[in-house]
């Protein structure tokens, strides 16, 4: 039984001004060549589906195209929902596609989802648990002592009746820590020392019954806690901080007497993301300039600001995103206390200082007028200011 792991495919989402469905469509006709190509039996899909909770038209139509594709080949698709997802637009149509063999799990009803894949010798249990919060299972198992993240999923595989004699399969999408260790953030979330993106750490430990564990919510590629509990991590890069990550999809072979494989696919986008450091002349020189429909994020190290910096280097590089500084003036502004820069001045002083800290030179009167005329807007000053 060969079953390809997918998460966090963020449908719908952009980079900046940057909408993202050109590549994310060429990745998906990629993640389709590799199951005719390794003739795979089942697609896991472990949430994040979209980007939003309401997602655009083209998303939903990319998700349309895709599972439509799956189908036709006759390749199972278990897909639940994520943190991004809304649960119901998820489920729309949930009885319908199981006729086609997608199986659709974005509301948790108080049991943990079970389909069997094959028969006999290569049969394997897929259980599916939707993205779910304390407060959630709860409601179903009010006797049960239920504080945290933890607490909730422990009690839901308690309540499964789980047969360790069969091959179980586990789709999830928690935060999920190995042992003292976490995760590596891919950077596109949102870090706390309890949570990310305001879901609570959970134990690999609560999933020792599973010979396989599809998990989605981190975005890096990684094992937690032993091999077979697995992040398959974005089929595309999302953030700065994953420039240096390579894409791949995980394969896992699943044999009754073999046990667990896993096999990874390199992932090659339709544009790459890089992060490109230097001055401006050196980074433009047509030497140095490559790939360049590639999303670029730029640190420059000219002393001087440089007016429209990003216009410049979108005549060359046109999927440039964001474009950094990195000299002296910004170092110094690291080095600075807000704090004490802050006690006994005025908004006006407090402005004048950070112009002229940043750009080496005086604020105007019509630009500080602009900015005071902001700040009274936005109410971080009063009329009287």
């Amino acid at each position: 039984m060969k079953l390809l792991h997918l998460s966090d495919l963020h449908l719908g989402k952009s980079l900046r001004d940057f909408d993202l469905i050109e590549d994310q469509e060429y990745i998906l006709d990629r993640i389709l060549a590799i199951i005719d190509k390794q003739s795979i039996d089942a697609v896991l899909i472990a949430g994040d589906v979209y980007d939003k909770s309401i997602p655009s038209e083209a998303a939903t139509r990319l998700l349309d195209s895709f599972l439509s594709k799956l189908a036709s080949k006759g390749v199972k698709v278990f897909m639940i929902s994520g943190n991004h997802d809304s649960d119901d637009r998820l489920n729309y149509g949930s009885r319908i596609f199981e006729s086609k063999q997608i199986y659709i799990s974005a509301i948790y009803d108080g049991s943990l989802n079970k389909y069997v894949l094959g028969d006999g010798d290569d049969e394997v249990n897929i259980y599916m648990l939707p993205f779910v919060k304390a407060s959630q299972v709860r409601h179903y198992f009010p006797d049960s002592d239920i504080k945290t993240y933890e607490d909730a999923v422990r009690v839901i595989i308690e309540n499964a009746d789980i047969d360790e004699r069969k091959k179980n399969v586990l789709i999830a999408h928690q935060f999920v820590i190995g042992s003292g260790e976490d995760p590596v953030l891919g950077g596109s979330e949102s870090a706390g020392t309890q949570s990310v993106g305001l879901v609570e750490k959970i134990s690999y430990k609560l999933f020792d019954k599973f010979d396989y564990v599809a998990l989605g919510h981190i975005h890096s590629p990684q094992r937690v806690g032993r091999d077979e509990v697995r992040y398959s991590g974005t089929p595309l890069k999302y953030s700065l901080s994953e420039v240096n990550n390579e894409k791949s999809v995980p394969v896992i072979t699943i044999d009754e007497k073999e046990g667990v494989g896993i096999d990874y696919v390199s992932l090659k986008p339709l544009r790459d993301m890089r992060h490109i450091k230097g001055k401006m002349k050196d980074l433009l020189d047509k030497s140095n300039v490559t790939d360049t429909q590639d999303y670029i994020y730029v640190t420059l190290t000219d002393e001087d600001i440089i007016n429209d910096a990003m216009g410049i280097f979108q005549q060359t590089y046109p999927n440039t995103v964001k474009i950094f500084y990195d000299n002296a003036h910004t170092r110094e502004v690291e080095q600075v206390d807000i704090s004490e820069i802050a006690q006994n001045r005025s908004f006006t002083e407090l402005i004048s200082d950070f112009y002229s800290l940043m750009y080496n030179c005086e604020i105007s009167d019509e630009e500080m007028e602009v900015i005071r005329m902001t700040a009274r807007e936005a109410g971080v000053i009063d009329e009287a200011d």
